[in-house]
């Protein structure tokens, strides 16, 4: 007979409780929901360093060694002249009067994004586009590209082969595409060659940008920074911009290091309802309230029938056979359905009322756009 282990001792007995307790509440953790920490966010999830951010690139290259898919030069006249640019700038001059007919060249855009504190001799990703048109850019190269700014200085070159997501293939008047043909990457495909000046160690502050206006927001960054490095290092001028006393210049990676992690609680954001008018989306935050009103909703529907049919004249009457069309036109209703909504109602019991309505996202739309016209929508209708 197995005899169980009682301890003697009250020390190792509040060990042992210890240890249960601790381990209890390591299991919690794992299923407990933490509604609580849902709205904790670090400071650089919800604020920039102002004059640290990307600049963009843009270039117009060749992409060439296509499979007889490139552009038509009888139609794209500005493919053929950069080729014979092309070819003049390494030493081949073509005949007066010539044309080139190519099947294997297309024009393209190339795109990249410049990072904040690129450096000569870096690689960085390039977007490359169709400017004519060239049926797909798979299998293509393209060719060195300078990448220009704004001010009109290059600051990278782009070259490399060309990556295209899509696939299709056509035969006898058939046609099958995946994605699109005419719009590549090239994965590390441009060098820097030129770096972006900053004000990063310039005067004696540094500025925090929010991604979205809060005052709120704002007065907790500004909390935070100073609960952490001391009373007057931060102050919100505005509910978008928070002025920092900056540090010594060799002191100022560290600081924003310490700075950018540190937890921020956000409050609950404003209402808003955002509607996509082109895919009728509708997209709605926890905050949507609606107040106290009653909804009806009902489809009228209109169909127009058209029947073909032979009209003959009468025996020994002369006439033609003719076709004429029958046409039958019904309107039909489909009885409306009249829901209740109490006053501070939630966006689940909004969604969950809507849809038991039957109402689509087009009729969503209407819907909310009636709600708030008559002042029962506690929320922003933003269409974009």
């Amino acid at each position: 007979m197995r005899r169980r282990f009682v301890p003697h001792d009250p020390l190792e007995r509040w060990l042992r409780i210890a240890v249960t307790v601790a381990f209890v509440a390591a299991s919690a953790a794992l299923w407990w929901p933490l509604s609580a920490a849902a709205a904790v966010v670090r400071l650089k999830d919800v604020a920039a360093v102002q004059g640290v951010r990307a600049n963009a690139l843009a270039g117009i290259g060749l992409v060439v060694g296509l499979d007889g898919t490139g552009d038509q030069t009888t139609q794209t006249p500005f493919t053929t002249q950069a080729v014979a640019t092309m070819l003049q700038q390494m030493g081949i001059t073509l005949p007066p009067g010539s044309t080139m007919q190519l099947r294997n060249v297309a024009a393209v855009t190339v795109t990249a994004e410049l990072p904040a504190f690129a450096r000569p001799g870096q690689k960085i990703d390039v977007v490359v586009s169709s400017l004519g048109n060239a049926k797909s850019l798979r299998g293509g190269t393209l060719i060195a590209t300078p990448l220009k700014g704004l001010d009109g200085q290059v600051y990278a070159m782009a070259q490399g082969n060309v990556v295209v997501g899509g696939a299709g293939a056509s035969a006898a008047g058939s046609k099958v595409q995946i994605n699109q043909l005419s719009t590549g990457r090239v994965p590390e495909g441009a060098s820097v060659e030129r770096a972006v000046p900053t004000p990063w160690g310039q005067g004696d502050s540094l500025q925090l940008d929010l991604n979205a206006s809060d005052f709120a927001t704002a007065r907790a960054v500004a909390g935070a920074i100073n609960g952490a490095k001391g009373a007057g290092t931060a102050v919100a001028i505005d509910g978008r911009t928070v002025r920092l006393r900056a540090p010594a210049p060799d002191e100022r990676v560290a600081f924003l290091a310490d700075i950018e992690n540190l937890p921020i609680e956000l409050q609950r954001p404003a209402a808003r309802v955002v509607v996509n008018s082109r895919t009728g989306s509708v997209v709605m935050n926890e905050s949507v309230t609606i107040g106290p009103c009653a909804v009806a909703h009902g489809n009228l529907s209109v169909t127009i029938t058209n029947t073909p049919a032979v009209s003959q004249p009468q025996p020994f009457a002369q006439g033609q056979t003719v076709k004429v069309d029958k046409v039958d036109i019904t309107v039909s209703q489909q009885p409306g359905a009249l829901v209740q909504m109490a006053a501070g109602t939630r966006l689940a019991d909004v969604v969950k009322a809507l849809n038991a309505m039957g109402a689509t996202p087009l009729d969503l739309q209407a819907i909310l756009q009636a709600m708030r016209a008559a002042g029962a929508l506690n929320a922003e209708i933003e269409v974009i």
